[in-house]
C-alpha cells in the first residue's frame, strides 16, 4: 500500500504535466491565415502587425506603405502557435508606380459599410465605402464557434476602408492587426481565415 501511494501521485504529476487543467487560461495567440491582393491607382496607406506572444518574447512582423500613384500588391501572411510551434510569417509582393494623386473636390454621400464579429474564436472584420462613383462589392462572411473566414472582392472608385483584428482572448496578444485606406480606383481580393484549423489552407489565388 506504501508503494501504491507514491505510484498514484506520479501518475497524477503525469497527467497533470500533460492535461492543461479545465479552468486553465488559453495565452497561445490565434491562429490564422490571410491571402490579400489589391491594385489601386490613386493613393494607398495600409499597415500589418503579426505577433505571437507578448513584449519581446515570440515573433514580430511589421508590414506598412502609404503614398500614391499605382500599386499592385499581394500579401500572405500567417500565424500559428501552440504548445510545440511559435511561428509567423508574411510573403509580399509589390509594384509600385509613383505619380502624384489629388482626391475630387466633391465628395458622393453614398456610402456602403459592414462589420462582423465573433468572439468565440477572436475576430474582427470591418469595410466602409465612400462611392465617388460605383462600387462592385461580393463579399462573403463565414464564422461558427470554431472557424471565421471573411472573402472580400470589391471595385471602387472612390474610397475604401479595411480593418482587421485577430485576438482570441484577453489573455492573449493580438496575432493580427490590419487597417488599409485605399482612394482612386481600387480593386481589393481578400481571404482571411482565423481558428485552430486555419493553418496551411490558404484558397488558391
Amino acid at each position: 500500500m506504501r508503494r501504491l501511494i507514491p505510484a498514484m501521485l506520479l501518475l497524477l504529476v503525469c497527467i497533470a504535466a500533460n492535461w492543461p487543467c479545465a479552468g486553465a487560461k488559453d495565452t497561445f495567440a490565434q491562429n490564422f491565415t490571410e491571402k490579400s491582393w489589391i491594385f489601386v491607382n490613386g493613393y494607398v496607406a495600409e499597415s500589418r502587425i503579426l505577433q505571437t506572444q507578448l513584449g519581446f518574447h515570440g515573433q514580430k512582423i511589421v508590414l506598412s506603405a502609404s503614398g500614391s500613384g499605382m500599386v499592385t500588391r499581394t500579401v500572405d501572411s500567417e500565424v500559428y502557435r501552440d504548445s510545440h510551434m511559435d511561428e509567423a510569417s508574411i510573403t509580399t509582393s509589390v509594384n509600385y508606380d509613383y505619380k502624384p494623386y489629388t482626391p475630387p473636390l466633391t465628395q458622393s454621400d453614398l456610402r456602403n459599410a459592414l462589420c462582423a464579429k465573433n468572439y468565440e474564436v477572436g475576430s474582427a472584420y470591418s469595410e466602409t465605402y465612400y462611392i465617388d462613383k460605383d462600387l462592385i462589392k461580393d463579399t462573403k462572411i463565414y464564422e461558427n464557434d470554431n472557424i471565421s473566414v471573411y472573402d472580400i472582392s470589391s471595385e471602387i472608385q472612390g474610397t475604401a476602408k479595411i480593418g482587421q483584428r485577430v485576438q482570441k482572448n484577453a489573455d492573449t496578444v493580438p496575432s493580427l492587426m490590419m487597417s488599409g485606406i485605399y482612394m482612386g480606383y481600387a480593386q481589393i481580393r481578400s481571404e482571411t481565415i482565423v481558428g485552430s484549423s486555419s493553418i496551411l489552407t490558404l484558397p488558391c489565388p
